[in-house]
């Protein structure tokens, strides 16, 4: 309509309009906007409406993500309470794990939706989406191809946080790398390895993984005593040793069990070897193994029970040699006479 009334302008050339022009005009756009309005308010209201919709259940999809979220942590958090939910599961891995799954999940369903409500409009405003959703499936086709390995990592990434295979914290061996997890990422996870170095690994590049901060770990002591030793003896100093660790701190957070004497591992003409077991905290085993040795040491020298290579001590019978006394004055001392005394000659 406004190009028809330009033209009719550029008819008249430089003749004046009349106001009999001037009225058939406005009548002819009046009549022309009486026409359309009617299609115009229902597109208006038609985009409104896709616009609204797709707000709306954006927020709605995105908040009930959130509750599921929510209820898998409340869930974590009740099975961590009890005895045995202790040993498997750990609330803060349960926790950075759902908020990753959170996090994809409401990025997908954002993306869906705002899509889906993109494609509605264009076609509300009568536009052909068939060229346009080839000319996009080639693209994205020949981007994939392309960028296969970007695809590759994020999908290995996906999966590694819905299935937990590691989380930060934990200490790995990832086959090209090892060492403790710093970040996890939907294409790189950050190690830092045993030097300080830090590790850069692909997602798409690990083929297996080795996990060894799940569950619980196993601290083993082996305890090698003479073979005259007395058994029964032996196994009371080590009980009251796995005892009393499972009742100090912070030893009681960090043994998931009891301390178990498991027998005798080995047996020789002149020695034999006691095995001790324990379930420990993931990456605290040698923190328990070296306590474990600490106490069991302190509790043997006060039992009296000797370990194959120390130097017998006599505490009962006399020296039969005075030298032996002036090489160990503490274990003789209580064995030696006055007259001995007298005549040494630091008592001068």
């Amino acid at each position: 309509m406004i190009l028809s009334v330009l033209s009719a302008a550029g008819d008249t050339g430089d003749q004046q309009p009349t106001l009999k022009d001037a009225q058939e005009q406005a009548g002819q756009a009046a009549s022309w906007v009486e026409e359309n309005w009617s299609g115009w308010l229902a597109l208006g209201l038609r985009v409104l409406l896709i616009i609204v919709i797709a707000a709306v259940l954006r927020v709605v999809i995105r908040r009930a993500i959130t509750k599921l979220i929510e209820r898998m942590n409340r869930t974590a958090q009740a099975v961590d309470g009890t005895a045995f939910g202790g040993l498997l599961v750990n609330v803060e891995r349960r926790r950075q794990r759902s908020q990753a799954i959170g996090s994809v999940l409401r990025s997908v369903a954002s993306f869906v939706i705002l899509g889906t409500a993109a494609l509605m409009i264009l076609s509300a405003f009568k536009i052909n989406l068939a060229p346009l959703l080839a000319s996009a499936g080639v693209a994205g086709v020949a981007i994939g191809f392309g960028a296969r390995n970007l695809v590759t990592d994020f999908l290995s990434g996906c999966f590694m946080i819905l299935e937990d295979q590691y989380g930060v914290g934990d200490t790995i061996d990832a086959g090209v790398a090892s060492g403790e997890v710093i970040e996890v990422g939907l294409r790189v996870t950050k190690l830092r390895g045993a030097e300080g170095e830090i590790w850069y690994v692909r997602n798409g590049e690990v083929k297996r993984i080795g996990n060894l901060s799940q569950g619980w770990a196993t601290a083993g002591v082996d305890v090698t005593v003479r073979a005259d030793e007395d058994l029964d003896k032996v196994r009371a100093a080590l009980s009251e040793v796995g005892e009393a660790m499972s009742k100090a701190e912070p030893w009681n957070e960090m043994l998931w069990g009891p301390v178990e004497i498991l027998g005798l591992d080995s047996m020789l003409l002149d020695s034999m070897v006691v095995r001790v077991s324990a379930k420990t905290m993931p990456g605290k085993s040698l923190t328990v193994e070296r306590e474990l040795r600490w106490r069991i040491k302190r509790a043997f020298d006060e039992a009296g029970i000797r370990i194959v290579g120390g130097t017998p001590v006599a505490l009962d019978e006399p020296a039969a040699d005075p030298t032996a006394g002036m090489a160990a004055p503490s274990a003789y001392a209580s064995t030696t006479s006055p007259q001995s005394l007298a005549a040494s000659p630091l008592q001068k």
